[in-house]
């Protein structure tokens, strides 16, 4: 008896397969579970326009999806870290700090899907890939620049665009203080 599968069975097939099984497989098991429907003409045709649509709407949101991938793509993130002698990073740069990094510019994406292979250590500007779909993968840049006191003051003043800010001690004045 020719059968359309309704559920994944793992011995069997998958959903949607049309399979050739024991008359008394069908009857017994099959059919009475609603994990098969009988394979005539309506219920083929009924099939065949069930794929056709869903094919259409994966190919939709797949478009959906490759357009979020070249937005992403041009996304940059620069994360200013704070570095020791020889420009070695205290600690380094995870999925986690991306995930947020990536909020901060308004895309919710899960760390699980940012592909680095390991946390980063160095200065430098590294291309992260976040995979938004099993053949689409967007890559993003990312840039660790040297923490500069002087230079975090001034970006804090732009931030806050009045004097108050402007009054947060540089990394110099605690020293001369206290002399």
């Amino acid at each position: 008896m020719k059968v359309i599968l309704q559920e994944n069975i793992d011995s069997l097939g998958y959903v949607g397969d049309v399979l050739d099984v024991a008359d008394g497989y069908a009857r017994n098991f099959l059919l009475p579970r609603q994990k098969a429907l009988e394979a005539n003409p309506r219920n083929v045709k009924a099939l065949e326009h069930t794929k056709r649509v869903t094919a259409h709407k994966a190919k939709k949101v797949e478009q959906d999806i490759q357009g979020l991938a070249a937005t992403l793509s041009e996304v940059s993130l620069t994360f200013p870290v704070q570095t020791g002698k020889d420009d070695k990073l205290f600690g380094s740069i995870t999925t986690k700090d991306l995930e947020a990094g990536l909020s901060a510019e308004g895309f919710e994406v899960d760390r699980r899907k940012i592909q680095l292979a390991n946390p980063l250590k160095e200065l430098g500007t590294f291309t992260v890939g976040i995979k938004l779909h099993r053949d689409i993968v967007a890559n993003v840049s990312v840039c660790l620049v040297k923490q500069d006191g002087e230079a975090e003051a001034e970006a804090r003043v732009d931030e806050a665009g009045d004097e108050t800010a402007a009054a947060v001690p540089s990394a110099e004045a605690p020293e001369s203080q206290d002399e």
